[in-house]
């Protein structure tokens, strides 16, 4: 598995990270324990050295279950995000630095780490981050020596943006073929504060696979659900015929050309990928290639022309 620095940290990550969100269960449904099992210790058969999770993935259950999985494995690297507790409906936030505090020392407990590598804050408000207690918190834990590198979750440009100006080394974005400006309007700052970036989102929830018929309905429980209307969705999968024109002999799959994609810009550090089975992460670590070079320049400049036909600013 190729590797990426992240930033000027000192690590290096794997191109692909093991996300754990669809595993955990909280957004697409129940996954049951010995698959989660499965697909854990596949992604470390196949070469994949960075995890990501949640304090509140599975109520922290993700974070216990990494644990017992990468026991013993010293290259392994965590990154993990606190911030959102999910023992209310709906869930909430939190950022004080008492709670925070607190939160970290719970998570590394359950990480069974003194040090934990990569601490995000899990999507903050934009006043949030420029108020500076939660940002002060996490520094003040990488002055302590409790955790390599801090950053943000970020749902917005503009709250990445405010946590690089307060020293944040890690900006976590959604990043994929149909949503890239935000993240490109980071880069140059990115650059400038030597800060990593990781990507998530890559298949926009798994629309970017292409495998939708344009009336799928999402069942209860899936977030999918309230994402789009009706409508979004059809146009959403429409507009995906400006990609199809990658996937030839050497591309198979769309799903395939969507990866591609996102691992040609060398400003990510590791993307993020959220299989709920073993077929699912197999199916797309096979399909990444064996890059450099993901995309040719000319495959991207077509395609950043096609995309834009179809009303995407890519």
């Amino acid at each position: 598995m190729r590797r990426r620095s992240l930033g000027w940290t000192g690590l290096e990550l794997t191109e692909l990270t093991l996300g754990t969100w669809g595993l955990s269960g909280d957004g697409y449904g129940p996954v049951d324990e010995a698959t989660q099992d499965r697909v854990i210790e596949r992604a470390l058969a196949l070469g994949l050295a960075c995890f990501e999770t949640a304090a509140s993935y599975g109520q922290g259950a993700m974070e216990r279950r990494l644990a017992r999985h990468l026991r013993g494995i010293p290259e392994a690297v965590i990154v993990t995000k606190l911030g959102t507790f999910r023992d209310g409906s709906p869930p909430r936030k939190s950022f004080d630095r008492e709670y925070l505090t607190k939160s970290f020392e719970q998570s590394a407990e359950r990480l069974g780490r003194d040090v934990v590598d990569i601490v995000l804050l899990h999507n903050p408000s934009l006043p949030t981050v420029e108020h500076g207690e939660a940002t002060e918190t996490l520094a003040g834990l990488q002055a302590a020596g409790r955790l390599r590198a801090w950053g943000v979750s970020a749902g917005t440009p503009e709250v990445a943006r405010a946590a690089l100006g307060r020293g944040a080394a890690v900006v976590s974005l959604a990043f994929n073929v149909f949503h890239s400006a935000a993240a490109r309007s980071l880069t140059e700052q990115i650059a400038t504060k030597g800060a990593g970036m990781l990507a998530h989102s890559a298949l926009a929830y798994g629309l970017l696979a292409g495998l939708w018929p344009v009336d799928r309905v999402f069942v209860p429980g899936d977030h999918r659900a309230d994402r789009w209307t009706p409508d979004e969705l059809r146009q959403r999968i429409r507009q995906l015929d400006a990609i199809r024109p990658l996937v030839d002999g050497k591309i198979p799959t769309l799903r395939g050309a969507a990866l591609r994609w996102v691992l040609t810009h060398q400003y990510v550090s590791s993307v993020i990928l959220g299989p709920r089975s073993v077929l699912q992460l197999d199916q797309l670590v096979r399909e990444v290639g064996r890059g450099p070079t993901y995309l040719t320049r000319a495959q991207t400049t077509a395609l950043a022309a096609r995309l834009r036909d179809v009303g995407i600013e890519a």
